[in-house]
């Protein structure tokens, strides 16, 4: 994905720094910035549930067309294999309600209503977006594994109402990787919380649905802005890379060294 910075000349995605360390080729800049590890960082996996991406859930009932959202799974799927592998932390999310509704605002329920969706409302799978409710669970291809922690919410943002600013520090993680829907709404909201509170973010672009391509598009580009505001976004490809062993780690044979380079100097700074 290129960029442009306060619409001038066109930028490319900033390669990952050399050296012996890890980093995620991203615009405008590498991520992590921090010399980080892995566990270090997470994964964040927002809101993917039967309800948002399922042909029969809340979303195809107030009538979007879901296959913009169906379209990252298996983006997100590529990703989840390459952060387990390299030790990096997953947290999902999910988005819902209690059965007695005593957590719905009232312009909530209207607003929805109007759209004959009526959070509650009991649906094929069944009661919209209530806790414990089939389309209240997260995709099967998607399942988290054992002991990775799932974060349920009520706001847009995961950090509002929830125990997960309190379980990303206890974790001592300090950078955030977002995949998940809508990348408008709640990945973005969830994003902008997490840069508030100091972590570094980084949007996987094609890891992220909307049912809007415009809105994809602005999610992006409002990231990039003003030098990476709100963090930095790279593609799949480019986590995969970023978090993929060099090729002593993974059993290869190193590249042979071009005759005439000399090596680097010492002192060069590089990621652990």
């Amino acid at each position: 994905m290129t960029a442009t910075d306060d619409g001038d000349a066109a930028r490319q995605p900033m390669p990952a720094p050399a050296g012996p360390g890890w980093a995620v080729a991203a615009d405008p800049y590498p991520w992590p910035l921090e010399p980080l590890r892995p566990a270090d960082c997470a994964l964040m996996v927002i809101d993917m549930q039967r309800d948002f991406c399922a042909p029969d859930g809340y979303v195809a009932q107030i009538g979007e067309d879901i296959a913009p959202l169906a379209a990252c799974i298996q983006p997100i799927q590529r990703c989840l294999a390459a952060a387990r592998r390299a030790g990096m932390r997953v947290v999902y999310t999910r988005q819902g309600f209690r059965p007695d509704l005593a957590d719905v605002p009232a312009w909530r329920r209207i607003k929805a209503a109007r759209y004959g969706a009526v959070v509650g409302r009991q649906g094929p799978l069944g009661r919209v977006l209530i806790r414990g409710e089939p389309g209240f669970q997260i995709l099967p291809e998607l399942a988290p594994q054992p002991g990775e922690p799932v974060v349920d919410k009520t706001a847009n943002g995961a950090f509002t109402g929830t125990d997960l600013d309190r379980l990303l520090m206890a974790a001592g993680i300090r950078a955030l990787a977002f995949a998940g829907v809508t990348i408008d709404v709640c990945v973005h909201s969830t994003l902008r919380e997490a840069t508030d509170r100091g972590y570094h973010g980084l949007l996987i672009a094609d890891a992220c649905g909307a049912v809007d391509p415009d809105l994809h598009a602005w999610a992006l580009r409002s990231v990039t802005v003003e030098g990476g505001i709100f963090g930095a976004v790279a593609t799949t490809a480019q986590f995969e890379a970023g978090l993929a062993p060099p090729p002593a780690e993974a059993g290869l044979a190193p590249p042979p060294a071009e005759a005439g380079l000399a090596p680097p100097p010492a002192d060069q700074e590089s990621l652990p």
